[in-house]
């Protein structure tokens, strides 16, 4: 991987003119097929994490190309304020019905923070248009990720990238709680059942110390995602959460961008992950669109949307490319090919349990060289992140050169032809330690990339390790 800077990083012969988010520029792709990418150069590498949880049935679906081509040559741009278009209805009915009776209304955005932003906009207009202004703080939890706007940001505590912004983040609004991260967390005499009792106690003190009819919501990602490295809640957790939002007529919000549309192997997280309690808003986004389309959406429940149909009767919220034609053309298309294809139940009965016990037999087995070093390996569906430890004597030896050990794996399985992610500092609430690696393949993915990708990735990790002195 290059390190020369953005300005000095070469396109061919041409400098860069983006300024991109890593110091380098990155490997450029010219093609991709499936879970497939060709660069520049040729070289083809397997995307073993969808990007960034987003291709999620890779790319050049001709179902999805089709469907895009096709929109094109229909209506490419309507601004939502003046006309509607024929693929965001059916988009939008499509979401509704899908959701067995959970949401009733749908707003479409650009991306993932669009739709967290989305969120926190909604919530505090339902309360606004329902004769409760004085509602006005949220409360989400330490270890999240809501998003990079501003509001997103301040609502979410993922240390490392507030950092840059501290200073103009709102603290005012926006209040957290513990993370659900019982392996890290939960007291070593504790029962799971006590640890949740525990969250719920110190939620429920959160209300009362802000008051409880000042708190607008209560908001968490079902599954959290890059900040700790795909982390469910306890059973029983968000049952509990929700209870006390009940009690104080505060609304229960969900971010599944990253956890929801099939990932985990149901549509919707929270039916599998979050004890089946669905939210008062939810925001998707990621694998709505597959990557196909910028676009993520917030599902309203009936709750939320009765107030607002009730009062002004319309979202005071939008951007210029909500529900733009082209964007709800190829989600919906996407949305198909799932259900046609039945890749929820792939996803839940094939990729997940043959991931898993891949990962597991080859990190954590007797004899496997990374086995000492390895904290956890968790998931489901098409979503695991391995977290890794470096606190033993024999730990503390390694010498990465200053490198993070996730960002050393990430860039080493690149260098052997496979796309992950790596990050560090998911294990400590000030962000200083932890390393872990997420894997999120395509769902269609088959038995035969799923042990190809398992193949590379250990390969990566045993070679970082070598090379630090094991």
């Amino acid at each position: 991987m290059s390190s020369a800077t953005n300005g000095d990083a070469k396109f061919g012969s041409r400098p860069t003119a983006i300024l991109h988010r890593t110091p380098w520029r990155p490997p450029v792709a010219s093609s991709a097929e499936g879970i497939y990418v060709t660069l520049e150069d040729g070289k083809k590498l397997i995307d073993a994490v969808g990007g960034a949880a987003v291709a999620c049935i890779g790319n050049g679906h001709p179902a999805v190309t089709k469907a895009i081509k096709e929109q094109v040559d229909k209506v490419s741009y309507v601004y939502n304020m003046q006309l509607s278009n024929q693929p965001a209805e059916e988009l939008a009915h499509n979401l509704i019905q899908s959701s067995k009776g959970a949401f009733d209304l749908v707003g479409f955005v650009s991306g993932g923070s669009e739709a967290m932003e989305g969120v926190i906009k909604t919530a505090r207009q339902y309360f606004y248009e329902t004769g409760q202004p004085q509602r006005k703080n949220f409360i989400a939890r330490q270890l999240s990720f809501h998003g990079n706007t501003l509001a997103t940001l301040s609502l979410a505590y993922h240390p490392a990238r507030r950092a840059p912004y501290a200073a103009i983040l709102n603290t005012e609004n926006f209040h957290h709680v513990s993370p659900a991260y019982a392996a890290r967390f939960k007291g070593k005499d504790e029962t799971e059942e006590q640890y949740v009792e525990r969250l719920r106690k110190e939620l429920e003190d959160k209300f009362i110390e802000l008051g409880p009819d000042t708190v607008i919501g209560f908001v968490a990602e079902t599954v959290v995602g890059a900040t700790t490295g795909v982390v469910a809640a306890p059973k029983g957790y968000f049952k509990a959460m929700k209870s006390v939002c009940d009690k104080y007529g505060a609304l229960f919000i969900l971010d599944e961008v990253m956890s929801g549309m099939g990932r985990m192997g149901t549509l919707h997280a929270w039916e599998s992950y979050g004890d089946g309690i669905a939210p008062d808003l939810q925001a998707v986004a990621k694998g709505l669109g597959g990557g196909y389309a910028a676009i993520g959406a917030v599902l309203i429940s009936k709750r939320v949307a009765d107030g607002l149909r009730d009062a002004s009767g319309f979202w005071k919220h939008g951007h210029t490319y909500q529900a733009n034609p082209l964007a709800c053309a190829a989600s919906l298309a996407v949305q198909k090919a799932i259900a046609d294809e039945q890749l929820l139940a792939h996803v839940a009965g094939v990729v997940g349990p043959h991931l898993g016990a891949l990962l597991r037999a080859r990190l954590q087995a007797p004899g496997a060289p990374a086995a000492p070093f390895v904290f956890d390996v968790r998931g489901g569906g098409a979503w695991w992140g391995v977290e890794f430890e470096f606190d033993s004597p024999a730990g503390r030896r390694l010498d990465f050169g200053g490198a993070a050990f996730g960002g050393a794996v990430q860039a080493r399985a690149l260098e052997n032809g496979l796309v992950i992610m790596g990050f560090s500092g998911g294990s400590s609430l000030d962000g200083t330690k932890g390393h872990h690696c997420m894997l999120s393949p395509a769902y269609n993915v088959t038995k035969e990339q799923v042990e190809e990708i398992v193949d590379i990735f250990v390969r990566s990790v045993e070679e970082v390790l070598k090379e630090a002195g094991l």
